[in-house]
């Protein structure tokens, strides 16, 4: 009787399949936590994997074969077929493990409005590695990332669990939308901690970005307000149009594009509310991270540095506390990461606390997730992580 269940789908990656088993059968039967199980949806591919009936650990292990590949809406499959007593379901890649078993006491403790615990997700192939490591990007303070995040199994199936239209991209941000609107709350722990062992070949990054803008898109058709769905929709283009510049891949950007273009009135509009809708962009987490900042410290002016994931949202924070944002960090009382996105907002605050002297100004992040104030931003002495 399982407390949790590993959802690991997979496709042509039989290699790296059988690494990531065997890091999961590291961490030891998990029988302190309530014991655990493994299931793996293969999503057709050529070539598969033979799997083991249980890990060294002695953690089952179970496959379900796909005739057709289903993309991230496999895991629905997995989730659908774990067993009823596991509380929670582990979403990772075929390339993304925990640490350690330190997450599961973490899980019993949250509180019964929580259903999903963000993981942080370093960019490492080795156990143990992840010091110094770079941080996965993407996500916001309630949205997660797919290869690292823990959900209760009862609050995924109640809502349908993941939109296979997304296939791949943007499908945790639609999830993490509906969490939201049925009154649920996704936090982050630097308890769990995940590594992802990201392979940068076979990536076709104009299929990502064509995916991207799509879908993307169709989060905010679906569920900006109305005085806010033209902004998103401009934010969406201008993000990816820079992204595939950057990347090669503007023929990927138009072809997302026109996709978008050609479905986006058949998105059913279910806009949240503008509480709901502060949440889901982070704007409500980082008014009340800088808010307590600012009644402690009162400065009067800001420079935004690293910017990143809805840096909108951090300008408008801070607009809102009537702080003025200047160009010259010099002149700046303070200096606050421009990113909401829990990895690349998390290193940029270890990187620039270790450089401190080089540019003199306080160091605000624009949120900071309770357990990370606790124990993550090992660069920084205990206090100084919010504010250095």
């Amino acid at each position: 009787m399982p407390f949790l269940t590993y959802i690991i789908p997979t496709k042509d990656r039989p290699d790296r399949l059988r690494r990531t088993l065997m890091a999961l059968g590291s961490l030891g039967d998990h029988a302190g936590v309530g014991g655990a199980e493994v299931i793996v949806i293969d999503n057709a591919s050529r070539e598969r994997a033979i799997l083991p009936r249980q890990l060294k650990s002695g953690v089952a292990v179970r496959e379900i074969r796909l005739p057709t590949n289903e993309g991230a809406a496999a895991r629905n499959r997995g989730v659908a077929a774990a067993d009823s007593s596991s509380e929670w379901v582990v979403m990772l890649d075929d390339d993304s493990f925990p640490d350690d078993t330190r997450f599961p006491s973490t899980l019993a403790s949250v509180p019964a409005d929580v259903a999903a615990v963000s993981a942080d997700i370093f960019l490492s192939s080795r156990p143990g590695s992840s010091s110094g490591a770079p941080r996965e990007s993407g996500g916001l303070p309630e949205v997660f990332i797919g290869c690292g995040v823990a959900i209760r199994r009862a609050v995924f199936l109640e809502l349908g669990g993941y939109d296979p239209t997304f296939n791949y991209y943007a499908e945790e941000y639609d999830l993490a939308a509906r969490l939201i609107a049925a009154g649920h709350r996704t936090v982050f722990s630097s308890d769990f901690t995940v590594q992802h062992a990201k392979d940068p070949l076979r990536r076709d990054m104009n299929l990502i970005v064509s995916r991207l803008v799509r879908n993307n898109g169709w989060v905010a058709a679906r569920y900006a307000p109305d005085d806010a769905l033209a902004s998103e929709l401009r934010m969406t283009r201008s993000r990816y149009r820079a992204i595939a510049r950057v990347e090669g891949a503007l023929s990927g950007y138009r072809a997302g594009l026109l996709a978008l273009r050609s479905s986006i009135h058949g998105q059913r509009r279910i806009p949240l509310g503008p509480a709901h809708w502060d949440r889901f962009t982070g704007l409500a987490a980082a008014r009340e991270h800088l808010h307590a900042a600012h009644s402690a410290a009162g400065f009067r002016t800001a420079h935004i540095v690293d910017h990143g994931k809805n840096a909108w949202v951090v300008f408008e924070a801070l607009r809102q506390l009537g702080v003025e944002i200047v160009d010259d960090g010099e002149e700046a009382e303070t200096l606050v990461i421009g990113t909401l996105s829990p990895g690349p907002m998390l290193d940029a605050l270890e990187r620039r606390w270790r450089t401190r002297r080089a540019y003199g100004p306080r160091l605000l992040a624009p949120w900071m997730p309770e357990s990370t104030e606790r124990s993550a931003v090992s660069a920084a002495p205990r206090g100084a992580a919010a504010a250095a």
